[in-house]
C-alpha cells in the first residue's frame, strides 16, 4: 500500500475541490473553497503550496497560472482515514462501529434499511463469484 500524507481537515477541503475539477488552476481552486468556507484567497493559496510539498498534489505552469492534479486518489485517502478511524474508536472491529451506532440510535430506519439493501447486494455479488 503506498503512503498516504497526513492532511490536515482545512487541506481535505481543498483536495475535495481538486478531486472533484481536477486538472484545475488555482484562481478555480480559489474561487469554488471560497463559496464553501469564508477563507481568504492566501489561506486557499497556502494549503496548495502544503499539499504540494506533502506530495498530495502537483503543480505544472500554464502561461501565468498553476495547473493542480491530486498525486493521491480520493478512494485511497478515504479508505486509509476510515481504518484508521475504526482502529482509533473501535480496536478495528467495524461491527462495534455499527452498533455503537445503532445503540446510540444515530442510524435511522432508513439508515438501517440501506445497510441491510448493501449487505444483501454484497452477498448476492460474493455468491455469483
Amino acid at each position: 500500500m503506498k503512503e498516504i500524507p497526513q492532511i490536515s481537515e482545512a487541506e481535505y477541503e481543498v483536495m475535495k475541490v481538486v478531486w472533484e475539477n481536477e486538472p484545475i488552476s488555482t484562481p478555480e481552486v480559489v474561487e469554488i473553497v471560497s463559496k464553501k468556507v469564508d477563507w481568504k484567497p492566501n489561506t486557499i493559496q497556502t494549503m496548495l503550496s502544503r499539499l504540494v510539498k506533502k506530495k498530495a498534489l502537483q503543480t505544472r505552469k500554464s502561461g501565468r497560472v498553476f495547473i493542480y492534479t491530486s498525486l493521491i486518489e480520493e478512494h485511497e485517502y478515504v479508505g486509509q482515514k476510515s481504518k484508521l478511524f475504526l482502529k482509533q474508536f473501535f480496536d478495528g472491529a467495524l461491527n462495534s462501529m455499527v452498533l455503537n451506532f445503532i445503540e446510540n440510535e444515530q442510524l435511522s430506519k432508513e439508515d438501517i434499511s440501506e445497510l441491510r439493501k448493501i449487505l444483501s447486494e454484497r452477498d448476492m455479488k460474493e455468491g455469483k463469484k
